[in-house]
């Protein structure tokens, strides 16, 4: 097969699971966007607690959707699990800017979460399958930049939409990835041949393989679609633990931000337009971190860029501390931003490259949605943080304690002797 097709292969599904990324991380941003204004919103009496209990909904739905998809992308494979999440997040974020409180805000957020978690896994596991080993931190990263670029639009549109419109349009251009996105996917997206082959339809794997030049995966001894358990048993335990922590601690901090920073600038004295402005520092450094982390990781591995990536943004946010003015805090913000996400990315481009194939979905689940609990307790820690009048630094103090923690696990991921390596990629 050709190099070229080879390439071509690549580069489509990189480039469509990018776009629902892209999706995914608006769907995200979003709520930490309209935040302000939802608490100002007449009738609902709103208050950081309840505000971070809402934020926090959206990260339950993701960590059953993550764990669930997961297991469901080695069942029933990567493409069918791609699309049914993309249309769960789409349909339920849109409907959330026509609810007429906030416990039905909350519930479609809940839902919507289904649809957002499960969506990185399934998508993270297919791009894994048509790159060779080598470069799956790349196409990793690259695909994983989707959800802080989401996030700057989130951040954009909000300036010019809020002070026009209100929060409840920001929340209908979620419609676009159906409309823009699905249907291109739906003829154009192919499913995975190490998948196929996994589930025994070696014709059909044989022609994915032909028709975009991806050479066959080499065999492993793990059954086909193993199940959660296959991952906290043997070998497997300890760097499943290690990867669920490690994400746990990241997403912490990087969905705290995500949730709080505008209000937390706004509470600093800032005006919105501004306060949204650190908002999209914080995402264009994860762009830039997603960039990075996959350059730096193919020369000297993913784990040792991981922790520098982590001590990076703890040093970003402890600056905040300081009072380092308007220019400081953006560049505190955009060290921040590539310390978390290019950080997250690696711990994926790492999974993505431990396990074998039969695996390789639910164990993105699994470290993605056991690490969803990070995720979950940081718009209520950061909302709990204000509401006890603690103030603004006890927020970036605690992230950056968290993203400390990060680069401490990923120390302690180490290959034991013995344990497989089923795609020659060093950690």
């Amino acid at each position: 097969m050709t190099v070229t097709s080879r390439h071509g292969a690549a580069a489509t599904v990189t480039l469509l699971c990018w776009l629902l990324i892209v999706f995914d991380g608006y769907d995200l941003i979003v709520y930490g966007t309209v935040l302000p204004a939802l608490l100002e919103e007449p009738g609902w009496g709103l208050d950081p607690g309840s505000a971070g209990l809402i934020g926090s909904l959206a990260f339950v739905g993701m960590l059953v959707g993550a764990l669930l998809a997961g297991f469901l992308t080695d069942r029933l494979g990567r493409r069918r699990t791609i699309l049914a999440c993309t249309v769960v997040f789409s349909v339920c974020t849109a409907i959330c800017g026509l609810a007429p409180g906030p416990v039905v805000f909350g519930l479609f957020r809940l839902l919507a979460g289904l649809g957002l978690g499960g969506l990185v896994p399934a998508a993270s596991a297919l791009g894994a399958e048509f790159v060779p080993a080598r470069y799956r931190p790349v196409v990793a990263t690259l695909m994983m930049s989707g959800i802080p670029i989401g996030g700057s639009i989130a951040a954009l549109v909000g300036i010019g939409v809020l002070p026009a419109a209100g929060w409840r349009p920001m929340f209908g251009i979620a419609l676009l990835a159906l409309v823009l996105v699905v249907p291109v996917c739906l003829f154009r997206l192919p499913e995975s041949p190490a998948w196929l082959r996994g589930r025994g339809r070696i014709a059909e794997a044989e022609i994915v393989e032909a028709r975009y030049g991806v050479p066959p995966e080499p065999a492993t001894a793990t059954p086909a679609a193993a199940g959660p358990g296959e991952l906290f048993r043997g070998p497997y335990l300890r760097p499943t633990v290690l990867f669920a922590v490690a994400t746990a601690a990241t997403l912490f901090t990087w969905y705290g931000l995500g949730t709080w920073l505008p209000q937390l600038m706004r509470t600093a004295g800032f005006e919105l337009g501004p306060a949204l402005g650190f908002l999209l520092a914080l995402n264009l450094g994860a762009v830039a971190g997603s960039v990075l982390a996959a350059a730096v990781a193919v020369r000297f591995g993913a784990a040792g860029t991981g922790v520098a990536a982590c001590l990076l943004a703890s040093a970003g946010l402890l600056v905040l501390l300081t009072g380092p003015g308007v220019a400081g805090s953006y560049l505190a913000l955009v060290l921040a931003g590539i310390g978390t996400h290019g950080t997250q990315c690696l711990i994926i481009a790492m999974v993505a490259g431990r396990y074998p194939a039969a695996m390789r979905g639910t164990a993105l689940g699994v470290a993605l949605g056991v690490g969803r609990i990070g995720a979950v307790a940081a718009p209520q820690v950061g909302g709990l943080l204000l509401a006890a009048g603690l103030g603004v630094n006890a927020n970036f103090l605690i992230f950056a304690l968290a993203a400390a923690a990060a680069g401490a696990v990923l120390l302690m991921i180490r290959r034991p002797v013995g344990e497989p390596r089923p795609e020659g990629v060093p950690a």
